[in-house]
């Protein structure tokens, strides 16, 4: 089957919202083995937009829409698709009912064009909407399908799971069964390595990368929950023979995680001494769910003074070295150990810019370091990217660092 996403409002041909949607939706859509052949998104004018199914659903099998199913004039989403598709609109009185009882519950009052949103389609049918007050629909012709779901992320994301993803795998005749492996690395050349695995009909693989790493999801289609595993997993193994230890683990959320979870099995606690990035690291950790267990507290130590009164590092080594130095790095990871009564210490301290520090560091310029019972190591890095980029880089380049260190 193949898809196009098509988001509709003018809001975001101007830029005032970003459309997290279409992401969303490619990945979801990606993992029921049903191929996105374009994203488009459409502003708030019947014509165009009436133009544009009737050309989209010339070429795909299924149109998926977020946005336009509001009360105002300029909501026009369901009129248009449902005469593109030959269907018409009927009122529907339960879902009027639903509408003004979601206005009485909140002290409001319903207006004339509220009832728009209760129209529903003839041939097609109603997507029920648990979270809002404009329902999803269902049109088709001819083999042709269109799906209408909100604009607003969370409704749309409630739908789509409660709803709409049944609906298609239940047309799709079959169980679907998917593996994520997480893969530490650029871009370009993980996906240079694996290329000629992405090509594979059923189970299908794709790619898709954030700074510093990749995730790699394997989809299976087959007649059973259990033979789609075992072909995922058959498949799965072609990546490790091509990839080797660059995979670091399956159906995790990030590193992140799998820092987590491993220290939990190995029993092990971990304290945090954060400079340019500003607590980013402790960030990461703590929204694992059950860091508790292994993360008791950090620090986050921008100023000389707070170097040396929260961790002990010495005035002496900063006046000899420089905050951005690794012996500076160093103490501060074992000296976040040492507060915390932790068993491993591990620090970041650079420049993350936009300008070069009063030392002449260039930016960029970052030392990260690790302290356990029995050793201290820091560690130069030269990063690249803007302010973000490069706070957000060096927290993952400590992370790997503290994954290498565990395994």
């Amino acid at each position: 089957m193949t898809a196009e996403i098509i988001s509709v409002g003018t809001e975001l041909l101007l830029g005032n919202i970003l459309n997290t949607n279409a992401q969303y939706l490619s990945r979801e859509l990606a993992d029921l083995g049903i191929t996105v052949q374009r994203e488009s998104t459409i502003g708030d004018n019947h014509d165009r937009l009436a133009d544009f199914v009737n050309e989209a659903k010339s070429r795909c099998d299924l149109l998926v829409f977020t946005g336009g199913l509001g009360p105002t004039a300029d909501d026009l989403t369901k009129e248009t698709v449902a005469a593109c598709f030959g269907d018409e609109l009927v009122f529907d009185a339960s879902e009027w009912e639903k509408i003004t009882g979601y206005f009485a519950r909140t002290g409001r009052e319903t207006t004339p064009n509220n009832r728009k949103q209760a129209m529903v389609p003839a041939k097609g049918h109603k997507i029920i909407n648990n979270h809002g007050t404009a329902p999803g629909a269902w049109f088709e012709q001819d083999g042709r399908c269109a799906v209408l779901m909100p604009g607003v992320p969370h409704e749309m994301k409630a739908m789509w799971t409660e709803s709409v993803r049944p609906l298609l795998m239940e047309r799709q005749n079959c169980t679907l069964h998917s593996v994520t492996l997480r893969v530490l690395g650029g871009e370009s050349d993980i996906e240079y390595r694996v290329r000629d695995l992405l090509e594979n009909p059923n189970p299908t693989a794709a790619i898709y990368c954030k700074t510093g790493e990749c995730e790699i999801r394997i989809t299976a289609r087959a007649r059973s929950d259990e033979d789609g595993e075992k072909m995922c997993r058959a498949y799965a193994k072609k990546f490790y023979d091509t990839l080797g230890d660059a995979v670091y683990d399956e159906d995790v959320a990030g590193l992140e995680e799998t820092v987590v979870d491993t220290l939990k099995e190995k029993g092990l606690t971990i304290s945090t001494a954060e400079s340019c990035t500003g607590g980013l690291i402790a960030q990461r950790l703590t929204s694992v769910s059950g860091s508790s267990e292994v993360f008791g507290y950090g620090f986050v130590t921008y100023w000389e003074q707070a170097k040396t009164k929260l961790v002990g590092v010495d005035p002496a080594v900063i006046g000899k070295y420089n905050v951005v130095s690794a012996p500076v790095a160093a103490q501060m990871a074992l000296g976040a150990a040492q507060a915390a009564g932790a068993d491993i210490g591990i620090s970041v301290t650079g420049v993350a810019g936009p300008d070069r520090d009063d030392a002449g560091h260039d930016v960029g310029t970052v030392y990260v370091a690790l302290s356990t019972r029995n050793e201290t190591a820091a560690q130069l890095l030269h990063l690249s990217g803007d302010r973000s980029a490069i706070r957000a880089a060096a927290a993952d380049e400590m992370l790997r660092m503290l994954l290498d260190y565990l395994n």
